[in-house]
């Protein structure tokens, strides 16, 4: 019965508009800062962490340590085994996620506000005092090394696993937040302990609750859920450059469909121009059916199911890419379309008709994103790591709107690189040679 209740608390609370959310900012005694939205009509609480770093902490070596550690948080912590944990966790009807990526690591929690403290300590026991017994580990590292080994035979996975190797190197972005087969089995339990230390700091931690709580109450319970994690973590790797040129690459991989991963470098998240981009972007490849792309390849010459563009300001590099699949014999056809439209769109911008259409689109879809405590403390973290202030779920569909034609069209004729853009094709393309601009 509790379990059902959470799966409808989820969805329960909804707000009808954005604006109405009242976020509040709180600094625990401790000195964690977090956002919270109160909403006391349903006994639920949602929880989200971000520790910025995430895999790109990952020391010399130890490639996948900090990806591998955050998937054995949940297997036995204190003096608990994994299933005693997983015993606890459900008999308290609590729900807990960990992920990891190039840019943080993350913690969920959902549970019902009478298990508020019990399901809080099980999570700070999860996260102070992880056992990294052996056989989880073991376990674990079995789970990861299955994920690579599928990636490993993945058209898409291989695409942009040398995208990003091409595009980055050396750097953490350059090579797989999972590892590689070698680093993952090399990791011991003291590589794992030392991906904890350095990857859970407070120094860079972002919080939001949103449900049955009050401002006033989160205070302390942030301060005993992670205040003695340690202070301070290890420094950030360094920026880096887009390095990939135009071109092409081939890689041969016997598949009757040929994958592409293509894109160039692209724009920060702070940048002033960002909006326009978004826009520029959701016209150009981001807006489904009604993009530039997937109407010139899929609608009107039939050769591909689907193509998309994709916005990708990371904290230490930015990239605008895109992907499209189609047969081995058509590929070479559809980046030469996409090719084609890149160029147009740069030389010549987008048509009123279709700015208004992207800002009809972009601003009717922003509400319906905060449709539940979970949804809304996930985007209320986001926003957080990026440098926003709680008003901007008030102001961001006045961003859209102000933007001009003028606007996009100037950052098209600026972002848009033709010139620069590269294509890594998976497949046995025909008519495709590996080539540099």
């Amino acid at each position: 019965m509790l379990r059902k209740l959470i799966a409808i608390t989820l969805c329960v609370f909804a707000t009808t508009a954005h604006a109405e959310l009242d976020i509040k900012e709180v600094t625990s005694p401790g000195g964690i800062n977090a956002w919270v939205v109160e909403e006391p009509s349903i006994p639920f609480v949602a929880l989200e962490i971000r520790f910025r770093g995430g895999t790109s902490l990952d020391l010399p070596g130890k490639r996948g340590a900090t990806n591998l550690m955050m998937g054995l948080l949940e297997e036995g912590a204190a003096d608990m085994t994994a299933q005693e944990f997983q015993t606890a966790r459900e008999a308290l009807a609590a729900s807990y996620g960990f992920s990891a990526s190039d840019d943080s690591v993350g913690i969920s929690a959902q549970f019902l506000t009478e298990n508020q403290d019990a399901a809080l300590e099980l999570l700070r026991q999860a996260l102070i005092a992880p056992t990294f017994d052996q056989d989880a580990v073991d376990r674990v590292r079995g789970q990861v090394l299955a994920n690579i080994a599928s990636e490993e035979k993945s058209p898409n996975s291989i695409a942009s696993a040398a995208f990003n190797a091409a595009a980055f190197g050396d750097h953490p972005y350059g090579t797989n937040s999972d590892g590689t087969v070698d680093s993952v089995n090399a990791l011991t339990q003291t590589d794992i302990i030392n991906a904890h230390k350095n990857a859970l700091t407070r120094d860079r931690i972002y919080v939001s609750v949103v449900g049955n709580v009050t401002a006033a109450q989160v205070g302390q319970m942030l301060d005993t859920l992670l205040g003695d994690l340690p202070e301070q973590g290890p420094e950030s790797p360094d920026d880096i450059a887009f390095g990939l040129t135009g071109g092409t690459t081939v890689i041969d991989y016997a598949t009757p469909q040929a994958v592409a991963y293509f894109g160039h470098a692209g724009m920060k998240r702070d940048d002033p121009d960002f909006f326009a981009a978004y826009i520029l972007n959701h016209v150009l490849g981001a807006g489904g059916f009604e993009s530039r792309l997937m109407h010139e390849v899929r609608e009107k010459r039939g050769l591909t199911y689907g193509i998309g563009t994709y916005l990708v300001p990371k904290f230490h590099a930015e990239m605008m890419i895109g992907t499209v699949a189609s047969s081995n014999a058509t590929i070479a056809e559809a980046i030469s379309v996409t090719r084609d439209v890149w160029a147009d769109t740069a030389e010549n911008g987008i048509t009123d008709v279709e700015l208004t259409a992207a800002k009809t689109y972009l601003t009717g879809e922003y509400p319906l994103r905060f449709d539940g405590n979970s949804d809304i403390a996930n985007i209320m973290v986001g926003m957080q790591m990026i440098g926003l202030s709680p008003d901007y779920v008030i102001n961001r569909n006045v961003f859209i709107e102000a933007v001009t034609l003028d606007d996009v069209n100037r950052v098209a004729a600026e972002l848009l690189a033709p010139a620069d853009l590269h294509f890594v094709v998976v497949g046995q393309p025909e008519g495709l040679l590996t080539t540099s601009n």
